[in-house]
């Protein structure tokens, strides 16, 4: 994939804000696009996708689905929400194992890159960067709900045909 373009490369200021990048992603997704949102513990992966889940009018609370791997959400808006989280996954083979919906879902995967190669030829990809030294000194000890509200910088990239003259 090699026609990757950044589409959005901004600071998202709060909590609040980052819900609000995720309504504005909200919409221009449409079923069969594939999210892959990047960043540390606690940068804000799971409230962008709140955001999004409630744009689309998401049924169910949208919350990390770390421990069950996949939660689906129906959506007032026309395809599902299914928001996935590939950290305890050690192979992307495992994700067949979800037996996911990937043509007819908005799928948002969060830690996935490595893990989505070849699913779909358009992408887009989400990286969240908290600032250097931010939150806890040994990311195991962040507690996500304890996370300060501080800003972020937000980089979206955009890979393959599906992406081809859309702007954020």
């Amino acid at each position: 994939m090699t026609d990757a373009r950044v589409l959005l490369d901004t600071t998202v200021e709060s909590t609040e804000a980052m819900g609000e990048l995720g309504a504005r992603l909200a919409a221009v997704l449409r079923a069969g696009d594939l999210v892959v949102l990047t960043g540390p513990l606690g940068a804000g992966k799971t409230t962008l996708t709140r955001g999004l889940g409630a744009a689309l009018g998401a049924r169910g609370q949208v919350s990390s689905p770390t421990f069950v791997l996949a939660r689906t959400h129906p959506t007032t808006s026309g395809p599902d929400l299914v928001h996935v989280d590939a950290y305890r996954l050690s192979d992307p083979v495992e994700l067949d194992d979800l037996d996911l919906d990937w043509d007819a879902a908005i799928v948002v995967v969060e830690w996935g890159r490595g893990f989505v190669d070849g699913i779909s030829d358009s992408v887009l990809d989400v990286e969240i960067v908290r600032a250097t030294g931010a939150g806890a000194d040994d990311p195991d000890d962040l507690d996500p709900d304890d996370v300060p509200d501080e800003p972020r910088r937000v980089v979206v990239t955009a890979t393959g045909p599906r992406w081809a003259g859309v702007a954020l």
